[in-house]
C-alpha cells in the first residue's frame, strides 16, 4: 500500500509538472497602475478569456520595465507583451508617425473605422518586419481637447492666436500647438494647475479624465471639443513569442485582444461622457469648435513640415476620406 501511495504521488507530481509545462507563459508590462480601469479590464477581458492554457503574468506601474523601454525588452526576448504608445515605434518605423498626427481623425467613430479597415495593414506589416513585434489591437485611451480660462469660444485656429496653451514638452508635442494656431508653452504636468491659477498659461490640452483627476476643472471655465488627438495604445506581443504559438493559440489570443479593445473603448467612452455632463453641470461651458477648419489647417501645416516626410504616400488623404 505504501509503495502504491508513493507511486501515485509521484505520478501526480509528474502530471502536474507536465500540465504546467504545457501552459504558455506570457509576461506583460504596463505603465498604468494595477488599480486603473484598463488594468482591471486586462484581467477580466483578456487574461480570463485566454483560459487555463496560458499563464498570464502582469506587471504594472512600470515596475518591470520603465516607460519607453518595453519595445526593446520585447525585441531582446526579455518581455512578451506590452501596451505601447505609437510614439514608441518612431525611431525604428518612422512611417508610424502619421498615427500621432493631430486632427488626423475627426472623432472616435472615424478613428475606429480607419483601424477596422485595411488602410493600416501595410503599416502594421512594416512594424512586424522592422520592430519584430505584432500589434494585436489598439484600445482607445481618450481624446484630447482644449480647456482654458477665458470669455469666448475659440472656433477656428485664428481664434487661438496669442493664446498661451500648455502642451507637453518635446518638439513633436509643441508642434501640435503651433499647428493649431496657439502659442504652446512647455510646462511639467505637475505644474499645470499652478500655471493656470497664476495665468502663466491660459489653458491646457487633456481629456476629461485627466482634467478632472488633476483638478484643472476647478480653474478652467471653457472646454473646446477640438478632439485634436484621438489616442490609442498598441496592445503588442513580441513576434518571436507569437510565432512560437500554434494556430489555435494565436486565434485565441487575437480573439481575447479584440475583446479587450472593445471593453476598454466602452469604459473610456462612458467615463468621458459622464465627466462631460459633470463639467457642464458645474458651470463649465463646453462647446464644439469648427473642426473642419482646424483639421484643414493642421494637416496642411504638417504636410509642409518635416513631420510628414516619412508618411506612406497617399495614406493621410485616404484616412481623412474614410466616412466622407
Amino acid at each position: 500500500m505504501r509503495l502504491f501511495t508513493t507511486l501515485s504521488v509521484a505520478a501526480m507530481l509528474v502530471a502536474g509538472a507536465a500540465q504546467a509545462a504545457d501552459k504558455v507563459e506570457l509576461v506583460y508590462s504596463d505603465t498604468i497602475s494595477e488599480n486603473d480601469t484598463r488594468s482591471k479590464l486586462l484581467r477580466d477581458e483578456f487574461a480570463a478569456c485566454l483560459g487555463d492554457k496560458f499563464d498570464f503574468k502582469e506587471y504594472h506601474g512600470a515596475t518591470l520595465f520603465k516607460q519607453g523601454t518595453e519595445l526593446t525588452a520585447m525585441q531582446r526576448g526579455n518581455l512578451d507583451m506590452g501596451n505601447l504608445a505609437i510614439y514608441d515605434f518612431y525611431n525604428q518605423v518612422p512611417s508610424t508617425s502619421i498615427l500621432g498626427t493631430a486632427f488626423l481623425f475627426r472623432d472616435y467613430d472615424h478613428m475606429r473605422a480607419v483601424f477596422g479597415s485595411d488602410l493600416l495593414d501595410d503599416l502594421w506589416a512594416e512594424v512586424e518586419d522592422k520592430a519584430r513585434v505584432k500589434v494585436l489591437s489598439s484600445p482607445y485611451i481618450g481624446t484630447r481637447n482644449i480647456s482654458y480660462v477665458g470669455d469666448r469660444e475659440y472656433m477656428t485656429p485664428a481664434d487661438l492666436k496669442g493664446v498661451k496653451m500648455r502642451f507637453p514638452g518635446g518638439e513633436g508635442w509643441q508642434f501640435v500647438g503651433v499647428a493649431m494656431g496657439a502659442t504652446p508653452v512647455p510646462i511639467a504636468f505637475t505644474e499645470v494647475y499652478t500655471a493656470l491659477q497664476t495665468g502663466a498659461v491660459d489653458g491646457q490640452d487633456n481629456g476629461f479624465p485627466l482634467t478632472r483627476s488633476m483638478k484643472f476643472d476647478e480653474i478652467v471655465n471653457y472646454v473646446g471639443l477640438t478632439n485634436h488627438l484621438i489616442q490609442t495604445n498598441q496592445f503588442t506581443i513580441s513576434l518571436s513569442k507569437w510565432n512560437s504559438l500554434t494556430e489555435a493559440q494565436q486565434a485565441r489570443m487575437q480573439e481575447c485582444a479584440t475583446n479587450f479593445e472593445a471593453a476598454v473603448d466602452k469604459a473610456i467612452i462612458e467615463e468621458e461622457n459622464s465627466l462631460k455632463e459633470q463639467f457642464i453641470a458645474n458651470g463649465i461651458h463646453v462647446y464644439t469648435p469648427d473642426k473642419p477648419a482646424f483639421q484643414n489647417q493642421v494637416l496642411n501645416t504638417y504636410r509642409e513640415s518635416k513631420y510628414s516626410a516619412d508618411w506612406p504616400e497617399g495614406l493621410a488623404d485616404a484616412i481623412v476620406a474614410v466616412g466622407q
